[in-house]
């Protein structure tokens, strides 16, 4: 993606969950998220990194959490909800849409990196809004609407081996 003014201030918003399982799925590989906030950031001044994710009670997922501030990120952290059927939920859709609005408001851009379609509303309106607004996802698996709902979205499967451990 081509960055037309590179003195724009830019917040990155990493939906952790959308993107492991993606990327296991298509590819059996785990994100490089240096390599992603490299590329989402462009020659940017970043103002915020954030990750979503879920915890989940797996034994490596501190690791991945504290690899994830070493690297530039701040963690938003939800605990997965078990319910008496035994179906799980978690997810960061809200928080994640929230923080776009707001973050918006004091950026050139917010880059989502996310494939996921829910996400093609609050593109449109941080767009309509006058605030840039990118994607970052795997083609595959990514939702035509939130693709043509930003300005401009980086498929990670064009270059795995950059984007993928």
């Amino acid at each position: 993606m081509t960055v037309s003014h590179p003195g724009q201030r830019v917040a990155v918003l990493a939906d952790a969950q959308n993107l492991y399982h993606t990327a296991r799925s298509l590819y059996t590989r785990n994100i490089d998220y240096s390599a992603l906030l490299e590329e989402a950031v462009d020659g940017r001044e970043l103002t915020r990194a954030i990750a979503y994710v879920i915890r989940a009670d797996s034994p490596e997922e501190e690791t991945f959490f504290e690899a994830l501030v070493d690297i530039g990120f701040e963690t938003r952290i939800k605990d997965i909800k078990t319910f008496e059927d035994g179906s799980k939920k978690a997810d960061w859709d809200v928080g994640m849409s929230l923080d776009a609005v707001t973050l918006a408001k004091h950026n050139d851009a917010v880059v989502l990196c996310t494939g996921d379609g829910d996400f093609a509303r609050v593109c449109r309106y941080v767009r309509h809004e006058g605030c840039r607004i990118e994607a970052m996802g795997f083609e595959e698996s990514s939702s035509e609407d939130l693709k043509d709902a930003v300005d401009g979205f980086v498929d990670l499967s064009e270059d795995p081996d950059r984007f993928l451990l």
